[in-house]
């Protein structure tokens, strides 16, 4: 039984003629499942579970949502990018998401997609694995583009790990978002969020239990604002600098959309204390300071609302 389960995945849909020649013989084993899956539309499992499971994750804590993704967009490919605060915001802002209609597909970890049951049901669900730092790292972001071209809304953390600045503020993050939408052109959605951090802790240990079970009694707001798409259309792909510049007006828009998300804690530090989470490394703008010459700014969100269902 247990190597049945390690074994076990879900059926994969067939790989489209069109997409034979992508793989080879060096490839990955997944890889060419994971091109199959991107080519199609979302698992009807995956739409059930965030229809079925989204409630849950208002267990521990208040989801509070603001913003919106116009229709027109919502039918087609979208690139959305969230600050990275902790284990817990993914299903925050999985609900969030689905709460505005979008359906989104994750980047996640080698590691996850390697686990029993969980990691191959993910993956049927439009999970992209990535495996940072080894040879294989750069398949992830073929996959991510076949999602794309059809249709699939990708939700990506530029910061590519849990943020460890002292303020909390997301950080400069990398330009691989950025080179992303400058090549495809697909409409890029800040995602802010804050509050999940709350509810499971930075190390690896019996301490997210107790995080867990104090967030379910506390019941901490989890807030997420879906942002304006920015604005890139005056950038071009291998232009000099381009790159860099659609990174800071990503994590611009990401950082004002926080603003108000934590206008009732300090600017200068994280008021949930977390010994476990450790602080190396620079917000990309320190206190949510964001110059206002720098292209998408406007006004901030309004106060966080109610999750829609």
């Amino acid at each position: 039984m247990r190597e049945r389960l390690r074994t076990w995945r879900p059926a994969t849909p067939p790989l489209p003629a069109d997409l034979e020649a992508s793989v080879v013989d060096t490839d990955p084993e997944w890889f060419g499942r994971e091109l199959a899956i991107a080519a199609q539309p979302p698992w009807w499992l995956w739409r059930l579970a965030l229809t079925t499971v989204s409630p849950a994750v208002s267990l521990f804590g208040r989801v509070l949502v603001t913003g919106s993704v116009p229709e027109h967009l919502r039918r087609g490919p979208l690139i959305l990018a969230a600050n990275h605060i902790g284990d817990y915001d993914t299903f925050t802002v999985a609900a969030a998401l689905h709460g505005v209609g979008v359906v989104p597909r994750f980047l996640a970890t080698g590691g996850i997609m390697k686990a029993p049951v969980a990691g191959p049901v993910l993956e049927r669900s439009g999970g992209i694995r990535v495996d940072r730092g080894t040879d294989v790292a750069a398949h992830a972001m073929r996959v991510v583009l076949v999602a794309l071209e059809h249709g699939g809304q990708v939700l990506v953390y530029p910061e590519g790990r849990v943020g460890l600045t002292a303020d909390g503020w997301p950080e400069r993050g990398r330009t691989g978002l950025a080179r992303l939408a400058l090549q495809t052109r697909v409409p890029v959605i800040p995602v802010s969020q804050w509050g999940a951090h709350e509810v499971l802790q930075y190390g690896n240990d019996w301490g997210k239990l107790r995080t867990a079970l104090s967030a379910a009694w506390r019941q901490p707001a989890l807030r997420v604002h879906v942002g304006a798409p920015v604005p890139l259309d005056d950038l071009e792909p291998g232009r000099t600098g381009d790159a860099n510049r659609a990174r800071t007006r990503i994590m611009a828009a990401i950082t004002r959309g926080l603003v108000p998300l934590r206008a009732h804690e300090p600017t200068d530090r994280i008021a949930f204390a977390d010994p476990t989470r450790p602080v190396k490394a620079v917000a990309a703008f320190p206190g949510g300071l964001v110059p206002a010459d720098v292209p998408g700014a406007g006004p901030p969100p309004p106060p966080a609302g109610t999750l829609r269902r």
